[in-house]
């Protein structure tokens, strides 16, 4: 469901797949060829959301703000299942594992991965081209070309997915 929240509505982008059953209210913009997945809730009713071009937000996440505070994400980030964000920057080609959570002011650098389950609290800054994880996380090491092809792998596949279930809905 796609709701405005006073004066705010969505805006998206008319390649963008949005599942059916995925929330997404308010002051929130969402780019080109990006996928927002199953049961995810996106909320733009404290402070803007931006999310940028192909970028994929998987099933179960939740998007949210604090006053003032603008949730950032660049170009071809991927946001795994179950993440929650909120008042985040994430930078471009930045992947987010599964069940993380990235508080208020913390900065994910661009290419870089937050492995499964990290807790990154509010402030911290990981710094670009790096893996990071635990509870709280902390810098492992710099990521390998192997990394990043796994995660450019990623993000092709969710770009080539959601244009596919883009196609599935307007048929």
């Amino acid at each position: 469901m796609i709701y405005p929240y006073k004066e705010h509505k969505p805006d998206i982008h008319p390649t963008a797949f949005i599942a059916d059953n995925a929330t997404i209210t308010g002051d929130v913009l969402i780019g080109e060829q990006s996928s927002i997945w199953f049961s995810v809730v996106i909320r733009g009713d404290v402070a803007p959301t931006r999310i940028g071009n192909r970028v994929n937000i998987q099933d179960l996440s939740c998007l949210h703000q604090s006053p003032n505070k603008t949730l950032l994400i660049e170009d071809d980030a991927t946001i795994g299942h179950q993440v929650t964000l909120h008042s985040a920057v994430i930078r471009k080609n930045a992947l987010i594992g599964m069940g993380s959570i990235i508080l208020d002011g913390a900065e994910i650098g661009e290419g870089t991965f937050i492995g499964a389950g990290s807790l990154v609290p509010p402030g911290k800054i990981i710094p670009p081209g790096h893996l990071a994880f635990g509870r709280p996380a902390k810098v492992i090491r710099p990521l390998t070309e192997e990394d990043r092809k796994d995660m450019q792998r990623i993000r092709s596949e969710y770009v080539e997915k959601g244009q596919y279930y883009k196609f599935l809905q307007q048929t």
